[in-house]
């Protein structure tokens, strides 16, 4: 038993839905007022825990970590908001971490599935086309019901960004995690690699930096979200610097996607693309930045309380997951500011309360 938390300021049940009354009994949300006293009495305004729709806990720069690093992520990214996690690919098997009750609930999607000596090393399950669906199939029942591809990386002998994978293939293997009951994320860094992937049914993109004018009526119309991680993106110029006297073209490609990141996410969002954050913490990304990937995408031209939503309400609503809802588990963040119109009061949570334990006060 965890006993009674009242909340006694404005709880915000959706970026434009604002109600009085909460309580968190033995770790579920009511609206209805218990016979006994609260044992702790919070103020402040009242959101859903946040969610980190793009992280690798259990992922270091060189592939797997240790038990010990793997929870130190995973307590970094609590301990910022970050009360539920959209595994986009990890080395490590992180469902002992799923039974911790003092850290983030994690959707898995098993490992990366990259072409052969086509993508970072130790990260991903390497295979050529004709063994791509079975690998999809592998993942899909290895994890939480989502699948990671990687759709497209450098191709050194071309020089430059080239999918990972023929067309056909992409199409047969989305329809292999379908069948399995998964979704399908992929990294996407090229333009061309968002037709293939569009044709193929895909569920999510990843970065989704060559994104054009064609593609954006297809996305909405799909019902593809995008998960840009523009914190990630932020270090294509180093990415383009480290490649240029090797791969010009890959170099200079790598900058022109950079140069029009904000400008197509702003663009995809005024015409309806579902938008969520993701901050791709794990290899080159230090976890616990999430603040810092809404702010990025407010920044870019979102509204404070759209880029808000990004990570809360309708995130969790995507991924089945509860919000301040009536007995919900209470995974809540209590904030001194209203955070739709101050975005930096999420950087400075008053309190953090999972699964109905106070884990941080100020």
């Amino acid at each position: 038993m965890t006993g009674i938390i009242e909340f006694s300021g404005p709880v915000l049940t959706g970026p434009t839905q604002e109600r009085r009354g909460l309580w968190a009994v033995d770790g579920q949300l009511t609206f209805h007022r218990p016979a006994a006293a609260p044992e702790q009495v919070l103020d402040g305004w009242v959101i859903p825990g946040l969610v980190d729709a793009h992280c690798h806990i259990g992922l270091g720069p060189g592939g797997d970590v240790s038990e010990d690093a793997a929870e130190s992520q995973a307590v970094t990214d609590r301990d910022a908001g970050t009360l539920l996690v959209r595994d986009a690919g990890a080395v490590h098997d992180t469902r002992w971490l799923q039974q911790r009750t003092d850290l983030p609930r994690i959707i898995r999607a098993g490992r990366h599935i990259a072409r052969t000596r086509r993508y970072l090393r130790g990260l991903a399950v390497e295979v050529e086309p004709e063994g791509l669906v079975e690998a999809v199939r592998k993942q899909a029942r290895a994890g939480d019901g989502w699948v990671k591809l990687v759709g497209d990386w450098i191709d050194r002998d071309a020089g430059d960004l080239a999918a990972s994978f023929p067309a056909r293939t992409v199409k047969d293997a989305v329809q292999a995690a379908h069948d399995e009951g998964a979704r399908v994320t992929a990294h996407c860094f090229a333009e061309d690699t968002l037709d293939d992937m569009l044709d193929a049914g895909i569920d999510c993109i990843e970065h989704g930096t060559g994104l054009l004018p064609r593609h954006v009526p297809r996305f909405v119309e799909q019902g593809v979200p995008i998960v840009p991680t523009l914190i990630n993106i932020a270090t294509f110029p180093d990415i383009a610097a480290q490649a240029e006297a090797k791969f010009p073209r890959y170099a200079a490609h790598m900058r022109s996607l950079w140069a029009r990141r904000a400008e197509r996410i702003l663009e995809a969002h005024e015409a309806g693309v579902v938008i969520y954050v993701g901050t791709d913490a794990g290899s080159v990304i230090r976890h616990g930045r999430i603040v810092d990937e809404i702010r990025a995408l407010h920044a870019a031209g979102l509204p404070a309380a759209a880029a808000l939503d990004a990570a809360s309400w309708s995130a969790r609503t995507w991924l089945g997951a509860d919000g301040l809802t009536e007995s919900a588990s209470a995974d809540v963040l209590v904030c001194a500011e209203d955070p739709r119109r101050n975005l930096a009061t999420l950087a400075e949570l008053r309190h953090i309360v999972l699964r109905g334990k106070l884990l941080s006060q100020e």
